[in-house]
């Protein structure tokens, strides 16, 4: 005799509004994906990071006037720490995104009940979460070296984060957009390095020639920097409220978006 449960049509389940089981899960791969390998994608911009500071303060160092008051050291360190924030924020998602198309388990991510909201936060967390984590090692190795003070922690940990997120969904939609590996590095070569570089990490703008100083204005990278450095050395080079808003509206835009190339299917879907 057939068992009366066994024949009951299979009931679907409710995950309501948010499936928090299926983000978190998504979440918790894209963190365990660089734990994994930490020494690749932990220690590493660590030694990276501090042999730009070993360069700059060896070739500047006692050369080098003070900048705002602070020595010149002091004044890069933040600089650093933020670069490497966001270009291990990016390399997270652009990595996870690019490797799963190209090896074709991207249905891993696309077939489970999780919308592109979800899929958008919990992909772009993972990559807030390892640059925060890499500028929280960067900074305690640093202060062996420079000495490192508060001014406003606020700022601080508002441009960590959402400096990260910026990068984070900025790799997302390379990640989704690049059909091979080729086209990533484009990305990273071409976009991502040259603002990064020419943000003001290694300088003052206030020293720039007026047509370079527009141009450094005009880059939503050096708003990160500014602000993040602001919080530590207590000077900015550019207007702290218009900083505050260029991040926030350049992370509203891609999280927008990433979540309209995620909801469609943009290079993801036949």
């Amino acid at each position: 005799m057939k068992d009366p449960i066994a024949t009951l049509p299979p009931v679907p389940r409710s995950y309501g509004m948010v499936n928090w089981l299926g983000f978190y899960t998504l979440l918790a791969k894209e963190v365990r994906r660089f734990l994994k390998v930490y020494f690749q994608t932990i220690m590493a911009p660590v030694v990276t990071t501090l042999l730009f500071l070993a360069v700059f303060a060896l070739a500047l160092g006692r050369v080098a006037a003070d900048v705002h008051g602070v020595p010149f050291v002091e004044f890069l360190a933040p600089g650093l720490i933020m670069m490497a924030m966001v270009q291990n924020a990016f390399a997270n998602t652009s990595s996870s995104l690019i490797i799963a198309k190209v090896q074709g388990n991207i249905v891993d991510m696309l077939m489970p009940p999780l919308s592109a909201t979800e899929q958008t936060l919990a992909v772009a967390l993972g990559g807030v979460i390892r640059g925060v984590v890499v500028g929280l090692v960067v900074g305690l190795v640093m202060t062996l070296f420079v000495n490192v003070h508060v001014h406003d922690a606020f700022f601080i940990v508002f441009h960590a984060v959402m400096g990260s997120l910026l990068l984070s969904l900025l790799g997302m939609v390379g990640g989704i957009w690049a059909d091979k590996f080729d086209h990533m590095a484009a990305v990273t070569n071409f976009i991502v390095t040259p603002l990064s570089f020419l943000s003001g990490t290694f300088y003052t703008i206030d020293r720039l020639p007026e047509g370079f100083h527009a141009v450094a204005l005009a880059n939503p990278f050096f708003y990160m920097i500014d602000g993040f450095r602001y919080g530590f050395i207590g000077h900015a080079d550019g207007s702290l409220a218009v900083g505050l808003m260029v991040v926030g509206l350049a992370d509203l835009a891609l999280l927008a978006l990433t979540w309209r190339m995620l909801s469609t299917g943009y290079k993801l879907k036949a």
